[in-house]
């Protein structure tokens, strides 16, 4: 402390060479992180500046050149690892970790809220100002991620747009190094995005998906539950549940026959949704597609199955007004 109070007047001796704004910064009171009156069963690294106003759990554990802000809650059992930093109107679930380099929160009107035992991986930067023209600075936005999700190193999440919308993030999502989930998009749960997978703004992408490296789907886009999208991807239209897609501009490919087993589909639902997907999408009929759904409308036996129910609502919703309509598919192309 006295060698630290030395070079600090040593500094101010020098304020002829020093900028107004650096003397200021200088000759204010710091608040050294070993002052803290926190309960023992809380770590806080000599090294790292911790607010006085900010609400520390129960065994909180924060590691070397930290940061943490006035507006700052860190919930019980969270641990911050060396150089991570949490800024403005931030909340930490019960057992967070910010790993090595994280950035999350921002200093702007609104609040990044995030539940309980997510991970935020190496160099993460999640709840800063979103990348669009559009946003007016002084207004609030949103981020609410939900719980025991792993965030992992070098991914940006960004906050929304706009103060009437969020950008959501469900619980139990595994988002892959370097993946950008981009302003008021909406993410569901249990979904896994693979590395360099890329969000555009207002996303929508439903539970159990699953893309592979490299996916880049357009802003507005619609992705349904336990579809699959292969790498190197494109995806400018939704993408309906249970299905396949993959291509530059991605065309379906068939049913994610192999996603729909692992997460529990009876084979007898798989079957169902197979006829019902030759019927809509391979038929060697010359009617039109809306005639082919409402046929399958029509189909007692096939539309008696919930699985085959939603799949075709999901459809008919891509082409709602708004809506980008679905991914383009061959008639030739089997499942």
């Amino acid at each position: 402390m006295i060698s630290l109070l030395k070079a600090r007047e040593r500094l101010l001796n020098l304020t002829p060479l020093l900028s107004s704004s650096i003397r200021r910064r200088l000759s204010s009171n710091p608040s050294y992180s070993y002052e803290d009156t926190r309960g023992s069963d809380v770590f806080i690294h000599p090294s790292a500046v911790v607010h006085p106003n900010a609400v520390i759990g129960k065994g909180v554990s924060v590691g070397p050149y930290c940061t943490v802000g006035s507006s700052v809650k860190l919930g019980n059992g969270c641990k911050l690892y060396p150089s991570s930093h949490i800024f403005g109107n931030t909340e930490l679930g019960e057992s967070c970790v910010l790993m090595t380099g994280a950035v999350v929160g921002d200093e702007l009107p609104g609040s990044t809220v995030i539940g309980g035992n997510n991970i935020i991986g190496h160099h993460a930067v999640v709840g800063v100002k979103c990348q669009d023209l559009k946003y007016k600075y002084g207004d609030e936005c949103f981020l609410c991620i939900g719980s025991n999700n792993e965030i992992r190193e070098f991914c940006s999440i960004h906050r929304s747009s706009k103060a009437s919308d969020k950008t959501v993030i469900g619980d139990n999502n595994l988002i892959m190094g370097s993946c950008h989930i981009a302003h008021d998009c909406k993410i569901g749960d249990r979904n896994i995005f693979a590395n360099n997978t890329l969000l555009a703004g207002h996303v929508i992408v439903e539970d159990y998906t699953h893309t592979a490296g490299a996916t880049v789907v357009h802003q507005f886009c619609h992705i349904g539950s336990f579809s699959f999208i292969g790498g190197g991807s494109v995806v400018s239209q939704d993408v309906p549940k249970y299905m396949m897609v993959t291509g530059e501009r991605a065309e379906l490919r068939g049913l994610n026959l192999e996603g729909l087993r692992r997460n529990g589909f009876t084979m007898s639902e798989m079957k169902s949704l197979r006829a019902a997907y030759r019927k809509i999408f391979m038929s060697t009929e010359t009617s039109s597609l809306e005639e082919r759904l409402t046929k399958m409308e029509h189909n007692q036996e096939l539309y008696s199955v919930p699985a085959v129910v939603s799949m075709l609502h999901s459809i008919r919703d891509s082409f709602a007004e708004g809506r980008r309509g679905i991914c383009k598919f061959r008639q030739w192309l089997d499942s």
